[in-house]
């Protein structure tokens, strides 16, 4: 038997609750207390789920996503259906087996569907066309969103991690803070007034090529990230950069929000969020300062490989690179 968590229940984005019963073959699920769905288990050679009743999609995601984070180990689900289910076919939920009733949920597919961790987005529907911007070819960028952009219980931190888009009003005096504290200024060298601030962020606000992030726990903002497209970036010249390709700058501004178990939260829901805001996006880059051997560790440890280093005007840089494939084989996420 695999090694199990201890999971009872999981919260929704959408204010619903998933709760469950479990016992080594049977998996009975109710959402906020109304019977959902109940599922029989066989777990060799892999995990066989077979359905005791008629089941819609959201009941069928539902079960697929709590065995998911139940066990992050879990690869693959093996679906034994009477009925073909052609709404969770069409989405790439289920994908059909060479045997008439049986379909496979795939970890590395399930946590590239959208909703319901991803806000209004218009980013991965968006028409593509070539434009010039500071003497660089690229794809027209949509218009940047506002408010929160992505959401998600942590089942291993037991907390909500989310982002949403910086509220310059809001959130100028905790980012003056943040960049005016010893330890982040010695990476950032951003240390300044707060119409100084105030004037950095309004930049980035009206520049199209850049997203500027409030990462929060259980609604407690901790971090600022700045997400870019790298194909008009400074940082396109020191790689073949994809033209939906997005980069990263990271800050956590809380004390008692570092270590290990918080960065594995906050950097794998940045780049989830990132891969999932347009499924275009075929890489997440970062160039942290090459002698930053503990956030290059972090990353690491996410996955991020280190391409090379090379040399901004500003910095010796690390070019750490994740890609989509990698991200999502295997996928960490519970």
């Amino acid at each position: 038997m695999p090694d199990l968590n201890d999971l009872t229940a999981l919260a929704l984005p959408t204010g619903s609750r998933l709760v469950a019963e479990e016992s080594e073959n049977r998996l009975s699920l109710s959402l906020d207390a109304q019977p959902l769905i109940t599922l029989r288990l066989t777990r060799e050679p892999e995990l066989q789920v077979r359905v005791e009743a008629r089941l819609d999609t959201q009941a069928l995601w539902a079960a697929c996503y709590w065995l998911f984070a139940r066990d992050p180990a879990c690869q693959h689900l093996a679906w034994h259906l009477d009925e073909a289910p052609v709404e969770a076919l069409l989405s790439g939920l289920l994908i059909p087996n060479e045997t008439a009733g049986q379909y496979r949920c795939e970890r590395a597919l399930f946590w590239q569907l959208p909703q319901p961790w991803l806000g209004a987005s218009m980013t991965g529907s968006y028409p593509q066309q070539r434009v010039i911007s500071g003497g660089k070819r690229h794809p027209l960028r949509p218009v940047k969103p506002r408010g929160e952009v992505y959401r998600r219980f942590d089942a291993r931190l037991g907390a909500w991690i989310s982002l949403r888009t910086v509220d310059i009003d809001l959130d100028l005096a905790r980012f003056n803070r943040w960049q005016n504290s010893a330890r982040v200024a010695s990476f950032w060298q951003e240390e300044g007034s707060l119409e100084q601030h105030r004037e950095y962020l309004g930049k980035l606000e009206a520049d199209p090529h850049t997203v500027t992030l409030i990462g929060c726990f259980d609604d407690q903002p901790f971090a600022y990230f700045e997400a870019y497209w790298a194909k008009e970036d400074r940082i396109a010249p020191f790689y073949e950069a994809g033209d939906y390709d997005r980069g990263i700058h990271m800050l956590v501004g809380e004390e008692n929000h570092r270590g290990p178990h918080k960065v594995a939260s906050w950097l794998s829901a940045l780049t989830h969020y990132l891969f999932l805001d347009d499924p275009r996006t075929q890489r997440v880059v970062a160039e942290p300062r090459a002698d930053n051997a503990k956030m290059i560790g972090y990353m690491q440890g996410q996955r991020f490989h280190c391409e090379k280093e090379f040399d901004f005007p500003h910095k010796r840089a690390a070019l750490m690179v994740l890609g989509r494939e990698r991200f999502f084989e295997r996928c960490g996420l519970a």
